[in-house]
């Protein structure tokens, strides 16, 4: 078989969105004739914990894991939380007015942590590859980003080596809908488009997720550009069982950012409950995942807190069970300009659980 180094800072036991695209490409990576051998981070800040993805990491795999320093002790103590809380991709606000602090944590992690806060990991990260790859032969490198260090461990790797490389981008770079919350200086937003530009341009193929993303990348940097959606898995639901649920459920799988509240659907919902009084014995609203403080006072707004039921995290193989449950699955695209480019996993998913999908986009 040949060989593929993949270069990914999600990896079981993480949990998150962020890790599923290429552990289930590595596990079927084998039956098209390639042997995947990992490479990912040793003490990570992960989302969160999933230890039932463990079951999807390929028989005898290789996994080399590198300890990385992360700043984000200081950016727990700007911003008020505490050592073991869990830090949260793009911007999600739990609390009232954020304050001072949290508006030069945001500035810091800009300006400072360039391209994220992972880049303290790609200096050793390149040594270490550097001296693994020397004793033992590839056919190819591959980098999945975000985390863009991830990228940029490749490029390193690229000038070094010079081994074939592909660049995956799970999301935008500096078309990501936060990147403009950044509080970039000028110097800070140039560097960043530099650095994409240097790694769509000199890796020998780069993937997207989505047509638009594909087409975007393409008039920006002036060369093709491949697209590999997400997808599902059909080993995810070969041992459930599930019976739809008695209630009018309506779930909403994945972090609810404020781009995410779909006030539509709230404005109906408590529009409904008064035309159709006994629709209050039978709403439940399911938020799996982390949800903005705007989309909680929205819900109190329009009196629905009493039908929400919140989980914070759920294993995978509980959300795909979940999934099936549910009478309706919500859907809600960012309202952000580059909403057509985020073509995410969640959507193969909700297909594979083959209930209705309502979509607010």
């Amino acid at each position: 078989m040949k060989k593929v180094l993949i270069i990914t800072y999600y990896w079981p036991p993480s949990g998150g969105a962020g890790v599923q695209r290429w552990l289930k490409f590595s596990k079927y990576l084998r039956d098209f004739g390639w042997e995947p051998i990992i490479f990912t981070v040793a003490n990570g800040e992960f989302p969160e914990q999933d230890n039932s993805l463990l079951k999807d990491i390929p028989s005898n795999i290789k996994v080399i894991k590198q300890p990385i320093w992360e700043p984000y002790l200081l950016y727990k103590f700007l911003t008020g939380k505490k050592k073991h809380d869990k830090i949260h991709a793009g911007f999600l606000t739990e609390k009232k007015n954020p304050g001072m602090l949290q508006n030069l944590s945001v500035w810091i992690r800009g300006n400072l942590f360039i391209p994220d806060a992972r880049s303290f990991w790609i200096k050793p990260s390149v040594r270490t590859l550097t001296k693994w790859l020397n004793e033992n032969k590839v056919d190819a490198i591959v980098s999945t980003g975000p985390p863009h260090s991830c990228h940029l461990i490749a490029l390193k790797l690229k000038r070094k080596l010079n081994l074939p490389w592909l660049a995956d981008f799970r999301d935008p770079w500096t078309n990501i809908d936060f990147y403009k919350d950044l509080k970039l200086s000028s110097w800070a937003d140039a560097k960043h488009h530099r650095l994409e530009k240097e790694v769509v341009q000199k890796a020998d193929a780069v993937v997207t997720i989505g047509k638009t993303m594909q087409e975007e990348f393409s008039a920006s940097f002036k060369r093709n550009i491949h697209c590999i959606t997400n997808g599902f898995d059909h080993d995810d639901i070969l041992n459930t069982s599930a019976t739809v649920d008695l209630k009018f459920s309506i779930a909403h799988i994945g972090t609810m950012v404020k781009t995410r509240n779909p006030i539509v659907l709230w404005k109906a919902l408590s529009e409904l409950l008064t035309e159709i009084p006994k629709l209050k014995a039978d709403l439940e609203i399911k938020i799996v995942g982390k949800a903005d403080l705007e989309v909680s006072q929205s819900l109190e707004n329009f009196a629905l807190t009493t039908f929400i039921n919140r989980i914070d995290y759920m294993p995978h193989e509980e959300v795909v069970k979940l999934q099936q449950q549910s009478q309706v699955l919500l859907l809600v695209v960012n309202n952000t300009p580059n909403a057509k480019g985020v073509l995410t996993g969640k959507i193969f998913e909700y297909l594979l659980a083959k209930r209705p999908i309502l979509c607010i986009a």
